[in-house]
């Protein structure tokens, strides 16, 4: 068992991580030469799906771990748990990341580690820090404290100043193999191979969402109607409807996944401070809970903010791939269709247009995304899509 084990399609990487944990080992063992191989500041890069942020815990579990990452052990467990006191957590609830949170960020950084190894910061959608915070982030990446590993994620290393990048040493995971998220999803989640072969298709290499695909009839069903609007634009009428309907669909996945987290988040922060136990100065602490409830709901506010974003960005995957199969379909490819149960409706519209339209649809979604990346309202930005993929 290893702290890796849950990192699918990445062997290169893990074998890299592993590396460095033990060069983090011998230097604290004294050992300068070996250390070398150990540094500072990582930026862990790749698509979503890939892992890029499991990979980071991994690896802070890795430099917590007298062994390298055992898996087994209370500092592994504490790490992956995000309870551990040296490891610094941060993953901005919102769409952005200010330079107040950042300065803060920086100075509780640099304290020494309690536990006589490392002071690790993980910090996921690191590209969502302002260009302010950004400039505050690099003078602690460029004058670490002593001890302190930086371990920041993002989609591509692009998303980061420059001079930033080039002070970290560069993770760069891929999208995994659909054979290898299949094996996860029978082995670790015990999916039947079916079932797990289809999700993982639909995925296309994403382990997460092929896991909601796998578990979640909802999700299927919100993807399966999603898939069948391109073969229902015939009009302007049916692309308001189709867009009105994205909508609807996107804002019901959002909910669906906020939900679930927030209550759960409410519910630990209440027995945290005792709600439902009795005894001397139970009723204070409860009373005193309102305040950082407050707080909790504010975070939860701007993590729904964030969430919606996401979930327009999964339903404009999906037709994305929708489109990218029609494309192999006219160009006779043989690779594997991520939409290959809509094959009925992928030939009929590869029949009836051409590569050059299908290319003009790709890019109207991708123009879509960037639309709602800028704050224009959802619902007119899929509007103005469907319109284009209707006309081609």
């Amino acid at each position: 068992m290893s702290v890796f084990d849950d990192l699918v399609g990445q062997e290169a990487v893990v074998g890299g991580l592993r590396a460095a944990a033990a060069a983090a080992n011998a230097l604290l063992a004294g050992d300068e030469e070996a250390g070398k191989r150990m540094t500072h500041a990582w930026l862990f890069t790749g698509p979503p799906g890939s892992g890029r942020s499991e990979a980071a815990r991994a690896f802070a579990a890795a430099l917590q771990c007298p062994d390298g990452g055992c898996g087994h052990c209370p500092s592994c467990h504490q790490v992956l748990g995000g309870t551990h006191a040296d490891v610094l957590y941060v993953r901005p609830s919102g769409l952005s990341f200010g330079v107040d949170s950042t300065r803060d960020l920086v100075l509780r950084a640099a304290s020494r580690p309690t536990g006589g190894r490392f002071r690790v910061v993980l910090f996921e959608d690191a590209d969502r820090a302002t260009e302010a915070a950004s400039n505050a982030l690099l003078k602690a990446v460029e004058e670490p404290a002593p001890r302190t590993v930086w371990l920041l994620c993002t989609p591509t290393a692009e998303d980061m100043l420059v001079t930033i990048r080039s002070r970290c040493r560069q993770v760069v995971l891929r999208t995994p193999p659909t054979r290898a998220v299949v094996d996860a999803l029978v082995n670790r989640d015990g999916i039947d191979p079916a079932t797990a072969a289809e999700a993982a298709r639909a995925a296309a290499g994403r382990l997460d969402r092929a896991r909601r695909l796998a578990t979640d009839e909802e999700a299927r069903r919100r993807r399966s109607e999603i898939l069948a609007m391109p073969a229902r634009l015939d009009g302007m009428g049916a692309c308001v409807t189709a867009a009105a309907r994205l909508y609807e669909l996107a804002e019901a996945e959002a909910k669906a996944t906020t939900s679930a987290l927030d209550e759960t988040e409410k519910a630990d922060m209440k027995a945290a401070f005792g709600e439902g136990a009795t005894g001397k100065g139970v009723a204070k602490a409860v009373r005193g809970a309102a305040g950082a409830l407050k707080d909790l709901e504010e975070r939860q506010k701007r993590r729904a903010t964030r969430l919606k974003r996401d979930s327009y960005d999964t339903a404009l995957t999906d037709l994305l791939l929708f489109y990218r199969d029609v494309l192999a379909v006219q160009f006779g490819s043989g690779v594997e269709l991520s939409t290959g149960a809509n094959r009925a409706d992928l030939e009929r519209i590869a029949r009836a247009s051409t590569p050059e339209a299908t290319l003009r649809r790709i890019d109207a979604i991708m123009h879509c995304r960037a639309r709602i990346d800028a704050n224009v309202h959802p619902q007119i930005a899929l509007e103005a899509m469907t319109s284009a993929l209707h006309q081609g």
